[in-house]
């Protein structure tokens, strides 16, 4: 490893580049060499935050580009949905495109008409289309035909436990962790009533840490409370699950070995159309973090498969 710095200190004086920059990326080809049995095993947590999840999207591509290695994935609410995709193989270009064309009238029946009737008669609206459009574009899998495992977090409503969906449908999981409560109606599953797994865990880190990784990446889309708007009741309902979630957060993100942190605290949960905005940001906090997420699993990965 001695030799490999002053090699690295030699080329990068005659190339101008950051030594430290030139010894991650010839260590990383090394790495990628590698068969998977002697590499570490890398879970990737993607928090909830309803539109702010797009940034997962511009995450995910650059995963895909630089082909990091991700063992599995844990997701709430709009990381469950990204991570179906993601897990499922598709192209993160593809869902890109999808994001950017993204309305509520593909998901939901969320409409001013309906909205107006929810207020009226007490009836919530419903995300069932959400599943047509997922199975759409990934096909009517199950968790075991996934390319890289999933796990979908949601909360049980009338409980308030987290509840882990790992087998049956992607889909429906999905869309059961990704329903937000007084908004949508809850999704039964199995004498459950289930509703966004933001609520009880909303960037689930604790959750990839019981499969006992090597490394875990986490992916929080959280708001920053300080922006939000009030002036209405989803806004406030929203604001009030916020501020809950914000202390349970921080202690989640503490078992995190590396995290990378989008800029878009100031997009609200229903604002879909801010998509390329979300989608941007991630990528540019998952480019900014290459490196040390590089660093990190070759620092997991036994020396000797990296000099030998």
């Amino acid at each position: 490893m001695i030799c490999l710095f002053f090699s690295c200190q030699a080329a990068a004086s005659v190339f101008d580049l950051d030594e430290e920059t030139l010894a991650v990326n010839i260590l990383w080809n090394r790495f990628e060499n590698l068969p998977k049995e002697k590499q570490p095993k890398v879970a990737l947590v993607l928090g909830g935050g309803g539109a702010r999840g797009f940034a997962h999207i511009g995450v995910l591509k650059v995963f895909q580009e630089k082909q990091i290695p991700v063992d599995l994935v844990v997701g709430t609410s709009m990381g469950s949905i990204a991570g179906a995709f993601f897990c499922a193989g598709v192209p993160m270009d593809k869902v890109d495109t999808l994001a950017k064309n993204m309305n509520w009238g593909k998901i939901s029946n969320f409409n001013a008409p309906s909205i107006a009737v929810m207020f009226l008669s007490g009836k919530l609206l419903s995300n069932e289309k959400l599943v047509k459009f997922i199975t759409d574009n990934i096909g009517d899998l199950r968790f075991d035909q996934l390319k890289i495992p999933l796990i979908c977090v949601a909360t049980d409503l009338n409980t308030g436990e987290r509840v882990l969906l790992k087998d049956g449908s992607v889909a429906f999981a999905a869309r059961a962790s990704s329903n937000i409560p007084g908004l949508f109606e809850p999704v039964e599953y199995r004498q459950r009533y289930l509703v966004d797994g933001g609520i009880s865990t909303n960037i689930p880190v604790k959750v990839a840490k019981t499969y006992n990784p090597d490394i875990i990446i986490a992916v929080p889309v959280s708001a920053d409370i300080t922006k939000n708007s009030t002036d209405n009741v989803y806004m406030t309902l929203m604001q009030a699950i916020y501020i809950q979630g914000q202390s349970m957060d921080h202690e989640e993100l503490q078992n995190a070995d590396v995290i990378i942190r989008p800029d878009v605290g100031d997009v609200s949960a229903i604002d879909l159309e801010s998509a390329h905005h979300t989608v941007d940001e991630g990528f540019y906090a998952a480019q900014k973090a290459l490196k040390d997420i590089k660093m990190k699993i070759m620092g997991k990965t036994q020396e000797r498969y990296l000099i030998e």
